[in-house]
């Protein structure tokens, strides 16, 4: 429940009960990072997502420290570089985000992106490993095309909780949602409202003012109707952090999510080129 008092969704599989929205860090440092991640978890987050790539692993774990809320009750997930993908760089690069975060372990660990360079079995390895010695509750990974996501899911001895991956009403990812909601893990959907670029769409727009709603909403609202996805969006803006998690009080209906999906490779494209502006996610 957010500080508001609004019920919050969970996605469940292999025993963990995410909370369907959480907040993504990419692109927050420093102060405003420590200060963002504060906020949130003031409002009611208890979903935080960083990454090894995002220099921040240490601002989000201050700010988790610092709070009110119980460590035990924040879900949190950090990314491995893909150049740490070997078994012993992702053992050693994980100790150190344990580190830069101040926890004894991480609920969720990813592989940010697949390495072509380091056999996906080598990398569950590790991941299995650190699971054992108890760095680590869950794993998955992200950016993964299916025939990874499954050689992921037969390596590993730990299952695949979740695929972590570009998901909004211009790439719904149709394929790979269904695949994981007949396998078992869940998807994460990062970049949801597509860098801001679905926000001026008519469809969006229309259903905003019919519900009363922020263009942002409509859309974090067609992915968490979404069966097993889980949204992370990130804003600096509090107003903006406590809209986002104000989802579950209303439901657009089935026509309406299907006339909100518009799969584009041009305009996802465009999005990713505008949001990443040549820095690797």
């Amino acid at each position: 429940m957010t500080r508001d008092g609004a019920e919050m969704e969970y996605v469940e599989a292999h025993g963990a009960r995410v909370p369907a929205v959480g907040l993504g860090t990419w692109q927050l440092t420093g102060t405003e990072c420590y200060e963002t991640v504060s906020t949130a978890l003031d409002l009611g987050y208890r979903h935080v997502d960083t990454a090894q790539l995002y220099d921040n692993e240490r601002e989000v774990g201050r700010a988790i420290t610092d709070s009110a809320v119980d460590r035990d009750d924040v879900f949190l997930t950090t990314k491995v570089s893909p150049r740490n993908a070997g078994r012993n760089a992702l053992i050693d690069s994980t100790g150190e985000s344990l580190d830069r975060l101040g926890t004894e372990y991480v609920d969720l660990l990813l592989l940010h992106w697949p390495n072509p360079l380091v056999s996906v079995e080598s990398t569950m390895a590790a991941v299995d490993h650190l699971v054992e010695q108890g760095m680590v509750s869950h794993a998955g990974v992200s950016n993964f095309p299916r025939v990874l996501l499954d050689r992921a899911r037969d390596a590993a001895d730990t299952p695949i909780l979740t695929n972590q991956v570009q998901f909004h009403p211009y790439k719904p990812q149709r394929g790979m949602l269904s695949h994981c909601q007949g396998e078992g893990p869940f998807l994460t959907a990062y970049s949801p409202l597509a860098r801001g670029t679905v926000l001026d769409d008519d469809t969006v727009q229309r259903l905003a003012g019919e519900y009363d709603r922020t263009p942002a909403q409509i859309v974090l609202r067609w992915a968490t109707q979404h069966r097993d996805v889980a949204v992370i969006p990130k804003t600096t803006d509090p107003e903006h952090l406590r809209q986002n998690l104000a989802l579950f009080d209303f439901k657009l209906t089935g026509p309406e999510v299907e006339e909100l999906t518009k799969p584009s490779l041009l305009k996802s494209g465009r999005a990713m080129l505008d949001g990443m502006l040549g820095e690797l996610r």
